[in-house]
């Protein structure tokens, strides 16, 4: 099974995000589970939520990718802000647990000059606070570009997060693999595909992929800016794309669209890499 989708609004509910997904062709969606850019925080209906369950279900949906805001910085130094990113990922994943097998994305933070193993520490901290032993919902460290002081540009970097998370909570840590970001931050995924995998299989363990962010890249290897291009487009192009789709080792995984589209261009996306995909 091909599991393909994209970022959608939570505006109208959750069932009506289930809803837009089929009527693009998706058998998944991610969406921000608040504002963005934002402080604000409406806990959905539990009616709705299971509605979008039951829509799931029966359409054979692989989960959706909740999407923490760009807010929340779990590297902070500053108190004020790792807090809210604690207390806010708290309240994220109590919603969560109401859907099977929820996954929950962050990125995971910038230093801002305190330095990247400080801010991986607080990063891991965070974790350990909000990921209660037993929970359903798996938390996904974002693989990122490393622009500015990003932490988690290298899979050396997440690897040390995850090490650093309690031994009880570790199996709830996976990780979100962005393609635009890693080919940004040096990893030849489009034109060396199996190599790069490779190399994430010897760091974190390819059984911690839980979902890949799938995005072409304005700018070209190594660059570390973070720029999405709709898919075919930018640096990574349709036959890197279609390497990365067709891989045996990751084509089981949820595959998520985060390029720069509308409702009309996902749709067309979506069927594209349809055809792209062998099997």
């Amino acid at each position: 099974m091909f599991y393909i989708g994209c970022h959608l609004s939570v505006s109208g509910g959750y069932e009506a995000m289930g809803k837009t997904a089929l009527d693009i062709g998706a058998n998944t969606f991610q969406y921000f589970t608040r504002n963005p850019r934002g402080r604000g925080f409406k806990r959905p209906a539990a009616e709705d939520v299971a509605a979008l369950v039951a829509l799931m279900e029966k359409n054979g949906f692989a989960p959706p990718l909740a999407h923490a805001p760009y807010t929340f910085n779990p590297a902070s130094a500053e108190e004020r802000i790792w807090t809210y990113s604690r207390d806010s990922m708290r309240e994220d994943l109590e919603v969560l647990e109401t859907i099977p097998g929820a996954l929950y994305n962050f990125h995971p933070g910038c230093h801002v000059g305190i330095g990247a193993e400080a801010g991986m520490e607080n990063t891991a901290r965070l974790l350990n606070e909000v990921i209660t032993p037993g929970q359903g919902t798996t938390v996904l460290i974002e693989t990122m570009a490393g622009k500015g002081s990003e932490i988690g540009k290298t899979f050396e970097e997440i690897c040390h997060m995850i090490e650093m998370t309690d031994s009880d909570k570790r199996d709830r840590v996976g990780v979100c693999l962005d393609t635009c970001h890693i080919s940004d931050g040096g990893y030849n995924i489009a034109g060396a595909t199996e190599e790069v995998l490779d190399r994430f299989d010897s760091v974190i363990g390819l059984d911690r992929l839980c979902a890949v962010h799938l995005n072409d890249s304005k700018n070209p290897l190594g660059a570390a800016k973070d720029r999405h291009e709709k898919i075919g487009e930018g640096s990574l192009g349709i036959e890197g794309i279609e390497r990365i789709v067709n891989s045996p080792r990751i084509k089981s995984l949820p595959f998520y669209l985060e390029t720069p589209n509308e409702l009309d261009g996902y749709a067309r996306e979506i069927a594209l890499l349809k055809e792209l995909r062998k099997g």
